[in-house]
C-alpha cells in the first residue's frame, strides 16, 4: 500500500538540488516538531518521543552538513544554534516540557522560512541571469 508513496518520496529526494533537500529536511523538521507538540498536548508520551527523535536526526544531519570552511561566521552561528535545538528538544522530551518545545518550533520555523526566502531569491537570480544570457545569444 505505501510503496507507490515511498517510489515518490525517493524520487523526490533523489531527483532535488541540495537546496531543496535543505528545504526538505527543514519542512520536515517543523513538521515533525509540531506532531510531537501534538502527542505531548494529547498526553501520548511514546508518540512525543518518537517525533522529537524525529527531529533531533533531521537538526543532527543539518549539523554534518555545515561547512566552516565556507559558511565561516555563518556556519558556527548555525553550529551553535543547531546544538541550542537539540538542547531544547531533548528538554522538552525529558521534562515533557511544551514551552522548550514551542520555542524549538519557533526557531525552526523562521529557519525554514528564511532558508525558503533565500533559496527563491537565488532561483530568481538564475533565471535573471540565463535571461540576460538568452538576449547576449540573440543579439550576438
Amino acid at each position: 500500500m505505501y510503496a507507490p508513496i515511498n517510489q515518490y518520496q525517493n524520487t523526490q529526494i533523489t531527483t532535488a538540488s541540495p537546496e531543496g533537500i535543505l528545504l526538505m529536511l527543514y519542512e520536515g523538521a517543523v513538521r515533525f516538531s509540531r506532531t510531537a507538540l501534538d502527542r505531548m498536548n494529547r498526553g501520548d508520551i511514546s508518540g512525543k518521543g518518537i517525533y522529537i527523535g524525529k527531529t533531533i536526526a533531521i537538526v543532527n544531519e543539518l549539523t554534518c552538513t555545515l561547512n566552516h570552511d565556507v559558511g565561516g561566521e555563518i556556519a558556527d552561528n548555525l553550529d551553535r544554534l543547531y546544538a541550542y535545538l537539540i538542547s531544547e528538544f531533548s528538554n522538552a522530551n525529558i521534562n515533557n516540557d511544551s514551552k522548550a518545545l514551542e520555542n524549538a518550533i519557533t526557531i525552526l520555523s523562521n529557519l525554514c522560512d528564511t532558508w525558503t526566502e533565500a533559496v527563491e531569491a537565488v532561483k530568481k537570480e538564475r533565471c535573471a541571469g540565463r535571461g540576460v544570457e538568452q538576449q547576449v545569444r540573440v543579439a550576438g
